[in-house]
């Protein structure tokens, strides 16, 4: 009984080693195989991925050319508006400036001294917008009685009859800037460093009064006017101001006024400068800058500034005035006569100007 029950147990464990055995050759082959599989899903996995970033390049490509594109389209897009833009300007420029008049200053013929006040500064002038003989005398820098004159003669003559009217001004005016046009004076406000008034003659009262920006009053308009700020002027375009811009030694700043809202319609930054100058004038739309050396002679127009750019320096003769020994105090053009009224150590005086026919605009 012993030597069966060991023959069986022998038996067993013989037929329980032998299954081992073929699970333990079964298991080492599954085992081959899984790492089989291994490599291959592994290389699977790591040519994905090489696919994966491939395809990631080629589309961050695909996003720059369509973001370039955009770029470029917005370029584009911005150029053609700058263009429309520049175009739209310069088409309100012309319109602004589209009045009948073609000439350009070829030469100052010659002075008369037509009173002389003593004063060394101040302003006069004819109204520049109507027929009316009047003539009007400021005197001084900062004052507010208005002289009004029946014609030249009077104004000449203090003996003539009728006497002179004496027009007291609500207000004081600042410098020698100031203008008649249409009825109207406009000067620049004294005390402050940019009011613009527009007094009624007729009705003697304060019409309309503005505030310059760009620069308006921050310094002097010319280095050889010592109490100028703001320049008026009158042409046939209309009314003007001249006026330093912002920075030290500015250049001069051009602004075209609606005499009736007293609006800015326009303003240009000119490359005149207010070093050296001591008055400037406008004629058919353009800026003429009087210069000297020092504030003596010889007086010479050495910049011009045409907002339609169909006149450069390059297109003017050299432009003296009559020798006088100081600068003046004013110069200013009225359309009506074709001449300018100066001011110049106490002399009141006409220039007589030559002219001849601008360039047409294309």
């Amino acid at each position: 009984m012993v030597l069966q029950g060991l023959e069986k147990c022998t038996q067993a464990t013989r037929a329980y080693i032998q299954d081992f055995q073929e699970f333990s050759k079964n298991i080492s082959v599954m085992l081959g195989k899984c790492h089989t599989y291994t490599s291959e899903y592994k290389r699977a996995v790591n040519n994905l991925a090489l696919r994966v970033e491939r395809a990631q390049r080629e589309i961050d490509y695909l996003e720059y050319l369509r973001e370039a594109d955009m770029c470029m389209e917005s370029e584009e897009k911005m150029l053609a508006e700058m263009l429309l833009q520049a175009a739209e300007e310069e088409k309100k420029i012309r319109t602004l400036l589209n009045a009948s008049c073609d000439n350009m200053l070829m030469g100052i013929k010659s002075l008369k001294i037509v009173k002389k006040t003593m004063d060394p500064d101040g302003s006069w002038m004819k109204d520049a917008g109507s027929d009316s003989p009047k003539v009007y005398l400021l005197i001084g820098s900062r004052n507010k009685t208005l002289w009004e004159f029946a014609n030249i003669r009077a104004f000449m003559e203090d003996s003539t009859k009728p006497a002179p009217r004496k027009l007291l001004l609500p207000l004081s005016w600042q410098g020698s800037g100031q203008v008649l046009y249409k009825g109207f004076l406009y000067f620049h406000n004294q005390g402050t460093s940019n009011e613009i008034i527009k007094y009624n003659l007729q009705k003697r009262t304060v019409e309309d009064r503005m505030l310059l920006l760009g620069g308006a009053g921050r310094a002097l308009v010319y280095q050889h006017s010592p109490f100028t700020y703001i320049d008026l002027a009158v042409d046939e375009h209309g009314l003007w101001a001249i006026h330093p811009g912002p920075g030290i030694q500015s250049h001069l700043v051009l602004t075209k006024i609606d005499p009736g809202t007293l609006g800015v319609e326009h303003s240009w930054d000119t490359p005149c400068r207010s070093q050296d100058a001591e008055a400037s004038f406008l004629l058919c739309g353009v800026l003429y800058v009087v210069y000297s050396s020092g504030g003596q002679g010889p007086h010479q127009i050495t910049c011009v500034y045409d907002p339609l750019g169909t006149i450069s320096d390059e297109d003017l003769p050299n432009l003296f005035f009559p020798k006088r020994s100081r600068s003046h105090s004013m110069i200013h053009y009225n359309p009506r006569d074709k001449q300018l009224y100066a001011w110049n150590e106490g002399n009141q005086i006409i220039y007589k100007l030559q002219t001849k026919k601008k360039l047409s605009l294309k």
